[in-house]
């Protein structure tokens, strides 16, 4: 057991299992969360030294999945020093052939678990006035994303999030960081059912090294960061410049589906 105590959502695999990695490489205890059963493979993995990984199998899409992700947090009875909510989905397709069932899953993971962890755990972090959240967003959040409507969506919404909490508890000794990835070589793009699409053939983004710089952020307490490569840095950068209609327009022409 270590003095410091990390909790990291979607820790199974990609950026997420990266996250739980550097924290323990850094002397972080983790409580990692994840939905699958590979989650329990990675205690093995991941436990080194002094610090040690305990995995909580829940579905985080649910409410009763978040329940039990608290619970098991607070049955640990130690405070939190970092919270990295990180898990999120994507859906591929035309927002109207998506079956709601698919969407609500995805915005009860990428939209929901996200505000419901940090309204149970940041209060302590905020009392102790101490305490470090970094929130997975993505560069998709800068633009509108055609073909994955609700995901990129969802993205600009826990931005959006990120960056109003920070203001609110820039004085309170809690810091909230946004990690915005660009295409990351992860399971994402097959999970989503975007293997036909032209992102899915671009070159993409190493998780580990887009898991150091979240957390090197984090560490500093930076507002945010657009991780990966400079490409990815060009693309937030533009957004800024171009209009909505035209932003879509190009965002389309990536997530596009060749079969449709």
């Amino acid at each position: 057991m270590t003095d410091q105590l990390a909790v990291v959502t979607g820790a199974s695999t990609g950026i997420g299992y990266h996250l739980a990695r550097i924290f323990i490489e850094n002397g972080f205890d983790v409580i990692g969360c994840a939905d699958d059963d590979r989650l329990h493979d990675a205690t093995a993995e991941l436990t080194r030294g002094s610090a040690s990984f305990h995995a909580v199998q829940a579905d985080l899409s649910t409410s009763a999945g978040i329940e039990q992700a608290i619970s098991a947090v607070n049955a640990f009875r130690r405070p939190v020093d970092a919270l990295a909510l990180n898990a999120g989905i994507g859906n591929s397709g035309a927002f109207i052939d998506i079956p709601w069932e698919d969407e609500r899953r995805l915005l009860g993971l990428n939209i929901g678990s996200t505000v419901h962890l940090a309204k149970a755990l940041l209060p302590a972090m905020v009392a102790r006035g101490q305490g470090r959240l970094l929130i997975t967003s993505s560069v998709a959040a800068h633009m509108p994303g055609p073909y994955y409507a609700t995901y990129a969506a969802s993205k600009s919404f826990v931005l959006s999030f990120a960056e109003a909490i920070r203001h609110e508890l820039v004085a309170s000794g809690v810091t909230v960081t946004a990690l915005l990835p660009g295409p990351t070589d992860t399971e994402f793009f097959d999970r989503a059912d975007m293997a036909d699409t032209p992102v899915a053939d671009a070159s993409k983004d190493d998780p580990a090294d887009v898991a150091r710089e979240g957390f090197h952020a984090l560490m500093a307490g930076k507002d945010s960061v657009v991780a990966g490569s400079f490409k990815n840095k060009l693309q937030a950068a533009g957004a800024r410049l171009l209009s909505e209609p035209r932003k879509a327009q190009l965002h389309a022409g990536m997530t596009e589906p060749r079969n449709d």
